[in-house]
């Protein structure tokens, strides 16, 4: 799945120790997500988007792979 975090996360200035403070989770698990290696729970997917004030859907999209699988 790719996502905005990264650019959302720097446009505020805030480093992934406290993305991840203010989520409830590890940094290994912010910079995760931004590199594309582990897609977020709904809950925590609901969680980044309330964060930075946006919708799911502008944060986060499927790509080729994941429309391939339906």
């Amino acid at each position: 799945m790719k996502n905005r975090l990264k650019l959302l996360r720097t446009e505020r200035g805030l480093t992934q120790a406290e993305v991840a403070d203010r989520l409830g989770v590890s940094r290994q698990t912010v910079h995760a997500i931004e590199v594309g290696k582990y897609d977020p729970s709904l809950p925590l997917a609901f969680k980044i988007a309330r964060l930075f004030e946006r919708r799911i859907e502008e944060i986060f999209e499927p790509d080729e792979h994941d429309l391939a699988r339906g």
